[in-house]
């Protein structure tokens, strides 16, 4: 009988809300730039509205017990904690001003691609620095890789929609193709690992658990974005 408390214990709901709001907020746009939808795009954005609506009233409680229990500031797990928090926060904020932006320009179509892009510009070194701090407190980073990674793509992709450069959008993504190589030697990695470990006899169960786990997340997330985005281009 399948033990349900293993299968959930490691249930992330945080994750699990985002990429809901990815999944709606891709099909809604899917349906819009097929014109099946007559929605604005400020509709069309909803569920990234909803997730950054999260994220602030998350920050918002954790400001609130921070501010409450002064002992916790005497507690060194709980600061980074705090910090950590707050960077997040912050590249959320500048992650949502250009969302707005993005759907402001849609809207208007009155001013370039370039000063759309600006706060990702700004992201990105805020992300070097975040991971640099990241790995030096031993915390989990991801949004923050993605976003200090991509800066050259972010410059390339507003050029070209700008049209100071000309070049195939194959070109353009270039940066792009190099993280999904990256991406696909992960999940080659974590696929070896696996089998190696469901052959082993010494290995105990939690860890064929973790990377069977690990394995099948990464090949859910990076299978279906690379052939969304060879068929794309």
């Amino acid at each position: 009988m399948m033990n349900l408390r293993g299968l959930f214990q490691d249930f992330n709901p945080s994750k699990f809300l985002i990429y809901c709001c990815l999944l709606l907020f891709s099909v809604l746009l899917a349906l819009r730039l097929d014109g099946l939808l007559q929605w604005s795009y400020w509709a069309v954005f909803a569920p990234i509205w909803l997730w950054k609506l999260m994220v602030v009233i998350g920050a918002s409680v954790g400001t609130g017990v921070w501010a409450h229990n002064p002992q916790y500031r005497a507690e060194g797990e709980t600061c980074v904690e705090f910090k950590a928090m707050l960077i997040a926060l912050g590249l959320h904020v500048l992650l949502l001003v250009f969302e707005v932006l993005v759907c402001d320009r849609v809207a208007r179509g009155s001013y370039f691609w370039l000063l759309v892009f600006m706060p990702l510009f700004f992201v990105s070194p805020v992300s070097v620095a975040a991971c640099v701090w990241g790995f030096r407190h031993d915390r989990s980073l991801e949004l923050e890789v993605l976003c200090s990674v991509n800066i050259l793509q972010f410059i390339f992709i507003a050029l070209r929609l700008d049209r100071i450069i000309n070049w195939p959008w194959l070109v353009v993504c270039v940066p792009l193709w190099i993280l999904m190589s990256f991406l696909c030697l992960v999940v080659l990695y974590y696929i070896i690992w696996s089998v190696l470990f469901l052959r082993s006899i010494d290995i105990i169960a939690e860890q064929r658990r973790t990377h069977i786990t690990m394995a099948i997340s990464w090949m859910t997330i990076v299978v279906p974005l690379l052939t969304f985005e060879v068929r794309r281009l």
